[in-house]
C-alpha cells in the first residue's frame, strides 16, 4: 500500500530533473499524477515516461502563471481525474543582473513566474479542494535564494522570499478548510552540477564555484531530485495532516550551520572527486554513460 494511494497529484514544472522526479516518486507512491509545463513536450514526456513505468498519469499543458491558463489547468486535470489532493508548484523562470542593471521587463517576467504564479497556482487548487469538499496539500519549492540575499539574483530572491510568506499566509487562511500549505527549500542542486560543470562559474558570482558550494554542505554532498521528492511525498500524505505553514530546508544542514564554518574545508571536499562516485539522474533514476 503506497502513501499516496487514491490521491491526484498536480505537478506545476515537470522537467526530468526536480519535477518529474517528484511526479515519478509520487506515482510509487500510488499517486495519479497530472503533469504540467509550459513546454508541452515536457509534461507529455513525463506522462509518457510514468506510464511506461505502469503508473497513471496525463499531461495538462500549460503556463501555470497565466490567470486564464492555471483555471483551465487545474479543471483539466478535475475533469480528467476526477479530483485534486495534492498541488507542487515549480514553475517559474529565473534571470540574473545586478541591481543596478535590473531589467524592468524580466523582472516582471521573473515576479509573475514565481510569486503570481504561485498565488494563482494557490488559489485555483484551493477552490477546487473546497468544491470538492475534500482536505488538501498545496507544496511550494523555494530556494535557498529566498532566505540570504543572493548577489546577481536580488528578483530571484525576491520573488522566492515572497512565495515563502505568502504561503505561511495562505496556510493559516486555508487551514479550516483542511488545505495545508506548506514550501520546500533545496540548495544548489546536484543536477546543476552535471549541468554547468565542476569548473563552471556563475555569472555575477564571480567567486562561486561547485566546490564552494559543496564545502559548505555540512553532510558532504549536493541534494538530489529525490531528496526534494521524500519531502513532498511525507507533506503530501496522511502522514503530515497536522503540519501547515512550514518550510523544510533539504540541504544538508547548511541553514542550521554557523555562517563561517565551511565544512568542506576540514572533510577534503572536492568536486572533481564528487563526479567520480555520482551519475546524472532522470526522473530520479541513474542515467548511464
Amino acid at each position: 500500500m503506497g502513501r499516496l494511494d487514491g490521491k491526484v497529484a498536480l505537478i506545476c514544472g515537470t522537467s526530468p530533473n526536480n519535477g518529474g522526479t517528484i511526479a515519478h516518486l509520487m506515482a510509487k507512491e500510488g499517486a495519479t499524477i497530472a503533469a504540467n509545463d509550459i513546454v508541452p513536450e515536457v509534461a507529455e514526456e513525463t506522462a509518457r515516461f510514468l506510464g511506461s513505468r505502469g503508473y497513471q498519469a496525463v499531461a495538462v499543458p500549460g503556463d501555470a502563471s497565466d490567470p486564464n491558463e492555471i483555471e483551465s489547468i487545474v479543471g483539466r486535470c478535475v475533469d480528467r481525474l476526477g479530483h485534486l489532493d495534492t498541488v507542487v508548484n515549480l514553475a517559474g523562470r529565473q534571470f540574473r543582473w545586478p541591481v543596478t542593471d535590473v531589467n524592468i521587463h524580466d523582472w516582471n517576467r521573473q515576479i509573475q513566474g514565481f510569486l503570481t504564479g504561485g498565488m494563482l497556482t494557490t488559489k485555483h487548487a484551493a477552490r477546487a479542494m473546497i468544491e470538492q469538499g475534500r482536505r488538501g496539500c498545496i507544496l511550494h519549492v523555494i530556494s535557498s535564494a529566498g532566505h540570504y540575499g543572493e548577489p546577481g539574483n536580488s528578483g530571484y530572491s525576491a520573488t522566492k522570499a515572497g512565495l515563502l510568506n505568502f504561503a505561511r499566509a495562505a496556510a493559516v487562511e486555508l487551514a479550516h478548510h483542511g488545505i495545508r500549505v506548506n514550501t520546500i527549500t533545496p540548495y544548489f542542486m546536484e543536477h546543476n552540477l552535471f549541468r554547468f560543470g565542476a569548473g563552471s562559474r556563475f555569472r555575477l558570482r564571480n567567486s562561486s564555484t561547485p566546490d564552494d558550494f559543496l564545502k559548505s554542505i555540512p553532510m558532504g554532498r549536493f541534494p538530489r531530485a529525490t531528496d526534494l521528492a521524500y519531502a513532498a511525498i511525507f507533506l503530501a500524505s496522511d502522514e503530515a495532516e497536522f503540519i501547515t505553514g512550514i518550510d523544510i530546508p533539504v540541504d544538508g544542514g547548511v541553514r542550521a550551520k554557523y555562517p563561517p564554518w565551511v565544512p568542506g574545508e576540514y572533510t577534503g571536499a572536492s568536486v572533481d572527486e564528487y563526479l567520480k562516485h555520482n551519475k546524472p539522474q532522470r526522473y530520479g533514476e541513474p542515467v548511464e554513460e
